[in-house]
């Protein structure tokens, strides 16, 4: 099985900064994209950032210049969030898409989530 566990979230003041981090585990051996998706009450989720295995980034423009998304090694992702702002209150999802993971007798592929992170800014 394939988890993917988000921390770092947190209560921050406009224009602080909070470091997002997600470990993906299970016997994986490659993720082809990783991302970082929202939702704020009453609203849909929406994409934050994203990045693939290559290095490539994509990123929401509410947050362009604000917010940097890193990959450590082929499991570990980072969102860097500078200059926040009330309206980046949200719940902060992990997603990891096109995992291919078992093992030499099988391998699997599938898209997986977190569990979400709470980041509250306030005015």
């Amino acid at each position: 099985q394939v988890q993917l566990v988000e921390s770092g979230g947190g209560l921050v003041q406009a224009g602080g900064s909070l470091r997002l981090s997600c470990a993906a585990s299970g016997s994986i051996f490659s993720i082809n994209v990783m991302g970082w998706y929202r939702q704020a009450p009453g609203k849909q989720r929406e994409l934050v950032a994203t990045i693939r295995s290559g290095g490539s980034t994509n990123y929401a423009d509410s947050v362009k210049g604000r917010f940097t998304i890193s990959r450590e090694a082929k499991n570990t992702m980072y969102l860097q969030m500078n200059s926040l702002k009330p309206e980046d209150t949200a719940v902060y999802y992990c997603n990891a898409e096109g995992v291919l993971y078992g093992s030499s007798s099988g391998l699997k592929r599938g898209d997986y989530w977190g569990q979400g992170t709470q980041v509250t800014v306030s005015s």
